[in-house]
C-alpha cells in the first residue's frame, strides 16, 4: 500500500537526510527490550538520524497473547523502541505514557499494554506494519525510527546444558524467547525458527545507509545474537559500509549468560557470526573482570575497546542515558585516547 507519511525532513519517526554542514551520524540501533530502550534513550542525544531495528521473537505477556490471537509481529518491543524515542515535551512524554500504561484489573484486558493494543489497531487497519509503527512514531514526535528485524513473527530456540540431571552435559532443545530467557540451565547455542525470515527493504537500506551500526546491550541470545541469525539481515550487516560499535552490558543475565565473562559475550557473537568485523566495543568498568583480556578479543575482532562509565552508579545494573550518550560520542568521534582508561 502508499506510504500514508508525506516524505522529508522534520516529519516526526522518519529521520531525514543529512543537513548541510550537519556532522550527525547516521545510526541503527539493534536490539530488543529494555537494553535497546537504553541505547536509544542515549542516542537520540547524540543524532536525529536514528533507526532502530527491533526483534520480533517475544512469546510472553501482552505481546505473546497479540500474537497468538491476531496472527501480528508481537508489538511490545517495538512499543518500548517508541516510547524511547519520544518528544521530550509535554505532548511527547504523555503520550508516552500512555503506550506505556497496562490495565489493571481481572478483565481479559489485564496486562495488557495500552501501546500493544494501538500498535496492533494500526496494523489491522493499514495492512502494514511499517506504516503502523511510523503513525505511532509521528504521533510520540519520535527522534527517529523504529522497524521490525524481519517481516514474520520468530521463534527462538536454544540448546541448554543442565537441564538433564541424569547427564548434565548433554543439551537439551528449548523453545520460546520467553523460556530460553528463563531457562535454569546454561545456553550453549540458539537458532530462529524460520531460520530464513523475510526482512523488510527499509531495514536492507538504512543499514546500507549508515555511518554506525550498534549492537546490544539486551539479552545476549534473545536480543542481540537473533540479528546476526536473519541471512538477509546478516548479509547487509557484514555488506554495509558502516562501523560496528558492540555495547556490552552491565550485569550477566540469570540463565543467558550466568557466568559470562565480559570477553565471553564477544566469543559467543563471534561464534554465531564468524564473518563479523568490529569497530569498537564499549564497556563499563564495573562489568569487567579483565580490560586487556577484553581488550584482546575486541582486537581480533577488529574493535577497540572503550571503557567508560555508563551506568546510574546506584549498584544496579542500568544504564545512565547521558553517560551512554556521551561514551557514544567518543566512539563516533573516534578520538578514544587510551581505551582502556574509564572517566
Amino acid at each position: 500500500m502508499s506510504d500514508p507519511l508525506p516524505p522529508g525532513p522534520g516529519t516526526p519517526g522518519r529521520p531525514g537526510p543529512r543537513r548541510r554542514g550537519s556532522t550527525a551520524p547516521a545510526v541503527v540501533a539493534l536490539g530488543g527490550g529494555h537494553g535497546l530502550a537504553a541505547s536509544l534513550s542515549a542516542l537520540r542525544h547524540v543524532t536525529d538520524r536514528l533507526t532502530a531495528v527491533v526483534t520480533v521473537a517475544d512469546d510472553g505477556g501482552s505481546s505473546g497473547r497479540l500474537r497468538r490471537e491476531l496472527g501480528v509481529l508481537p508489538p511490545g518491543d517495538l512499543r518500548m523502541a517508541l516510547s524511547a524515542l519520544c518528544d521530550d515535551s509535554e505532548w511527547g512524554r504523555t503520550w508516552r505514557d500512555v503506550l506505556q500504561h497496562r490495565f489493571d484489573g481481572d478483565g481479559e484486558l489485564r496486562e495488557h499494554a495500552t501501546g500493544n493494543l494501538l500498535i496492533s489497531t494500526l496494523w489491522q487497519l493499514l495492512d502494514d506494519p511499517v506504516a503502523g509503527l511510523d503513525w505511532v512514531a509521528r504521533l510520540l514526535g519520535a527522534r527517529g525510527r523504529v522497524l521490525p528485524m524481519a517481516a514474520v513473527p520468530l521463534d527462538i530456540e536454544a540448546d541448554v546444558l543442565g537441564l538433564d540431571p541424569a547427564d548434565p552435559g548433554r543439551t537439551v532443545p528449548v523453545r520460546g524467547q520467553v523460556a530460553v530467557a528463563s531457562t535454569p540451565g546454561r545456553v550453549a547455542a540458539v537458532r530462529l525458527v524460520p531460520g530464513d525470515p523475510p526482512v523488510r527493504p527499509e531495514v536492507l537500506r538504512a543499514l546500507q545507509e549508515a555511518d554506525w551500526v550498534v549492537l546490544g546491550p539486551g539479552s545476549w541470545f534473545t536480543s542481540v545474537l537473533p540479528h546476526l541469525m536473519v541471512p538477509a539481515l546478516a548479509a547487509a550487516l557484514h555488506g554495509t559500509r558502516a562501523r560496528r560499535c558492540v555495547t556490552l552490558n552491565l550485569a550477566v543475565q540469570p540463565g543467558e549468560t550466568d557466568g559470562f565473562s565480559a570477553e565471553a559475550h564477544l566469543e559467543v557473537l563471534a561464534a554465531h557470526a564468524p564473518e563479523l568485523r568490529l569497530d569498537a566495543v564499549l564497556a563499563d568498568p564495573v562489568a569487567v573482570e579483565d580490560p586487556q583480556a577484553l581488550a584482546d578479543v575486541a582486537a581480533s575482532l577488529g574493535a577497540r575497546l572503550l571503557l567508560r562509565q555508563v551506568s546510574l552508579g546506584d549498584g544496579t545494573p542500568r544504564h545512565d542515558a547521558l553517560r551512554l550518550a556521551a561514551a557514544y560520542r567518543d566512539v563516533f568521534s573516534s578520538t578514544y585516547g587510551d581505551v582502556q582508561e574509564a572517566r
